[in-house]
């Protein structure tokens, strides 16, 4: 009997192992959505956003040309975008990193990224929020804000750092790190750039920049 049972099991759990592999939702010329409580596996689009609802679960968020979003309390094995922004709730957790080529990325209150969060253009934001393994961008503000954690640093690349994106943009980046904050690691910049740190924050030695203090909840001037 024992016998019977484990071969019923074993075939009962044959076609839910095929769906889990045929579960990756891709689109052309259009969004994609998985709605809220929901499961897939790898989700993409060509031309099109994708919207992760509340409590969903995914592995691979991904778009070229369009916005990827991930809802409250959403999980990814990670996040990439070209040519479009990164948007994650409160609570949102990421097990891998979020990437962006030209595209603001936007951390939302206890949203956890376990890995790096990078871009090439647009500006970085977390709100309260925590990153593993560290900041990298080259044309991008970052306003790292009040109550946020981050291990493994900051860096913010040389313009002329080869790369098949570049823009060209000379902008010095402006990065915020604000009340209470925590950047562990060394904030490295290898281009000028206008760095603000919050007399409450903690963060690492700093190299190629040199930091103006302000009090209160925000700088006094932003970019």
């Amino acid at each position: 009997m024992r016998r019977t049972l484990l071969t019923l099991a074993l075939v009962l759990a044959l076609p839910l192992a095929a769906q889990a592999r045929d579960n990756d939702i891709e689109k052309v010329n259009g969004a994609v959505r998985v709605e809220a409580g929901q499961q897939a596996g790898d989700v993409s689009s060509v031309n099109g956003s994708v919207h992760v609802g509340e409590r969903a679960v995914v592995q691979k968020a991904s778009t070229v040309n369009g916005s990827v979003e991930l809802g409250e309390s959403a999980q990814a094995t990670s996040v990439e975008t070209v040519n479009g922004s990164a948007t994650l709730g409160a609570g949102a957790k990421i097990s891998g990193d979020v990437s962006t080529t030209n595209g603001a990325i936007r951390l939302g209150k206890g949203a956890d990224v376990s890995g790096k969060v990078g871009n090439v253009n647009g500006r970085i934001n977390l709100d309260a929020a925590h990153i593993g393994r560290g900041i990298e961008t080259t044309n991008g503000g970052i306003w790292i804000g009040a109550n946020s954690r981050i291990e493994g640093g900051i860096v913010v690349n040389n313009v002329n750092k080869p790369s098949g994106w570049f823009s060209g943009n000379n902008r010095p980046p402006h990065v915020v790190i604000g009340p209470h904050a925590v950047v562990q690691g060394t904030l490295e910049f290898r281009r000028e750039v206008i760095l603000q740190v919050s007399d409450s924050a903690q963060i690492g030695p700093v190299k190629g920049a040199t930091a103006t203090k302000f009090s209160g909840d925000m700088p006094s001037s932003d970019d």
